[in-house]
């Protein structure tokens, strides 16, 4: 398992939502990109960045992204805001590793499939965020109405390279980890899943570990220091 930490943007800054809701922001720090290096210098393997304001169609956070680029020797994961293949496009030519597609990959499937022909399946994320077993888009706002594995199983054959599932029912709480979702999402999909939301002790790395989770991001556990990253280590691959 690959514990990835998360830097997530607004406003220049680097920051931690609850719920991701606008204005709960229980964390700012100025210096994204010094964030991204205190990371990166602790041993991680790979960041995962949001840009919130571009999410929200609020602005974009590109110039500390290149910036974080410039510095890091990890690779990057991102999303938030890509509602155009021109979009995606843009940042994976300006250097992410992989891109991050949610609301745009529900509307339009095919992209996925054209996106991954054209630079590798495995620099194509999919979003799936979850609300009571239905995943959500629009910034958790509308549901659908597929089940995470109903979705994960299209996009597995449209030729995603993974599956990013964020667990909104926990996200942001530091309440723990609801398992189930994650066991279903593991035993029907064969791709990587990238898992996200409620992380807030070392057990709950210990059980994704255990049931083979691929890939973990986390966010306020780290920033909160309910979790010391160096801890984690011992569940990375």
């Amino acid at each position: 398992m690959i514990i990835i930490p998360a830097v997530d943007l607004k406003n220049g800054k680097c920051v931690q939502l609850v719920q991701g809701e606008p204005g709960t922001e229980q964390v700012i720090i100025d210096n994204p990109d010094e964030v991204a290096m205190h990371w990166i210098n602790k041993g991680a393997k790979r960041l995962h960045i949001v840009d919130l304001d571009g999410a929200l169609g609020s602005g974009e956070n590109l110039e500390i992204v290149k910036k974080i680029i410039q510095k890091s020797e990890v690779p990057i994961q991102m999303g938030g805001g890509i509602r155009t293949i021109e979009d995606a496009k843009k940042l994976l030519e300006s250097g992410i590793n992989t891109v991050i597609i949610g609301t745009m990959a529900i509307k339009n499937p095919e992209y996925i499939t054209q996106l991954s022909e054209e630079y590798g399946s495995e620099r194509i994320c999919v979003s799936l965020d979850s609300k009571d077993n239905k995943v959500v888009t629009h910034g958790w706002t509308e549901y659908t109405d597929k089940s995470p594995v109903d979705y994960a199983k299209i996009f597995e054959e449209k030729g995603a390279g993974s599956i990013l599932f964020t667990n909104v029912d926990v996200e942001g709480l530091l309440g723990g980890v609801d398992l189930k979702p994650v066991k279903e999402l593991l035993s029907n999909i064969n791709i990587p899943i990238i898992y996200s939301g409620g992380i807030t002790s070392l057990n709950d790395l210990k059980i994704l570990s255990e049931l083979g989770t691929d890939y973990v991001v986390i966010g306020s556990a780290l920033y909160k220091g309910l979790i010391n990253f160096e801890d984690t280590l011992k569940f990375q691959k």
